[in-house]
């Protein structure tokens, strides 16, 4: 690989994922609206959001392992222009539905066959130097946050202006430019196609398990995706009992939405700085907890500025936890091993993305929203207690430092 192709991999990539995470933001957390205004959903609307939200990771986990491993018998670029074109197919159906079935049947399809972005980091792990991969990483990881960003303001002001399903529409030609520049511009020189069985799903499972360091980071993803998912379907529907009028809710979840991307580029540089010198694990130590803390402090506010503000502050500390576990990832597996390390990852993130939505619904048709808040906060605390004890340590044993050093 040229020396400096590799930044050319990570610029142009960087620029797709930030496109299709912008998709994401500007039409999936607006999905209740759609289903109560677009699809005629009236009753049970929290775990009808519920369902739409998981039924797409289900999908997503359970076929992750096969395109991973399809990924290193065909090449990770492959499978991203694959999933580009997948995803931005799926969009464009889901600005044609009309009713919350055929919203479903789409939802399931977008989770068997997308998949650009794990392909994506995937890509950028494993042809990158060594040297420069967690740097690369790190700066992969901020695209979501800068989609975070800016997302939710423009998918709420196209909804408010023009109408929720219009975002689909919009997200979809994201997506779709996203696949075009990869089509032109990435590069995957030091590929080579083989024809060598390809390496089973439980193969797969025994080498990971055998990584204590991987499989803590695993378990830790699974818990903090789910802690995500859990709220982020209530929160737009949490807006509107905060008193926002129902033509502008959209718009103002848009902007709360977007105060935790904002926490997220200023604070996450900040952790990696301090990561390096104090240990990844006592940052995502500190990120746990700050985000168990500010779970527990959104009961105490009813308006929508303070709870915008406490949520901007959750963002701060929360931003620690996935730039630490992706290095974790990285730099505690084997460069032949990684892509599947990454597949796996994106198993255990869709496992959690797939429970949350269906907890969070639950609970809200049991509980208010305020006590599920609550209980998210009791889990990332959990999870910060967990990590000190010997059983989850993120040290690695002593013969597996050995073989990474080799």
């Amino acid at each position: 690989m040229a020396d400096n192709s590799w930044k050319r991999n990570l610029f142009v990539l960087w620029v797709g994922t930030f496109l299709v995470s912008m998709a994401y933001t500007v039409s999936i957390p607006f999905m209740s609206i759609f289903l109560q205004d677009d699809l005629g959903v009236q009753n049970h609307l929290e775990l009808w959001t519920g369902v739409v939200f998981a039924i797409t990771f289900l999908a997503a986990a359970l076929i992750a392992p096969f395109w991973g491993s399809m990924a290193d018998k065909y090449g990770r670029k492959p499978m991203m222009l694959r999933a580009g074109i997948c995803l931005s197919i799926a969009y464009f159906l889901y600005f044609i539905v009309q009713n919350p079935y055929e919203l479903i049947l789409v939802r399931i399809i977008e989770g068997l066959l997308a998949g650009y972005i794990p392909s994506a980091i995937a890509l950028v792990a494993t042809n990158t130097p060594e040297k420069h991969v967690g740097y690369a990483l790190g700066i992969i990881s901020t695209s979501g946050a800068a989609a975070s960003v800016i997302g939710p303001l423009v998918g709420g002001s196209v909804s408010y202006l023009i109408g929720t399903r219009e975002t689909f529409l919009l997200a979809g030609v994201m997506v779709l430019i996203a696949f075009v520049i990869a089509w032109v511009w990435v590069k995957e020189p030091s590929f080579v196609k083989t024809e060598a069985k390809r390496s089973s799903v439980l193969n797969d499972l025994k080498e990971a398990l055998a990584n204590r360091t991987l499989v803590s980071a695993l378990f830790i993803v699974f818990i903090t995706s789910t802690s995500i998912m859990i709220l982020e379907p209530l929160l737009t529907i949490y807006v509107l009992k905060l008193g926002s009028s129902q033509s502008s809710a959209s718009l103002h979840a848009g902007i709360i939405f977007s105060a935790v991307g904002v926490a997220t580029l200023i604070a996450a540089p900040r952790w990696g700085k301090l990561g390096s010198k104090l240990g990844y694990e006592k940052v995502l130590f500190i990120g746990l907890i700050g985000g168990g803390i500010g779970n527990f402090l959104q009961i105490l506010f009813h308006d929508l500025i303070g709870f915008g503000t406490l949520r901007f502050v959750y963002g701060l500390f929360f931003a620690a936890v996935f730039p630490a576990l992706n290095a974790f990832i990285a730099t505690h597996t084997e460069p032949g091993f990684r892509s599947r390390a990454f597949s796996l990852n994106q198993s255990a993130n869709q496992m959690g993305l797939l429970l949350g939505p269906l907890i969070g619904g639950f609970l809200a048709t049991q509980l208010s929203i305020p006590v599920v808040f609550a209980i998210n906060g009791s889990l990332l605390l959990l999870v910060a207690v967990l990590l000190k004890l010997p059983k989850f340590s993120f040290q690695p044993r002593a013969s597996t430092a050995k073989e990474m050093s080799k």
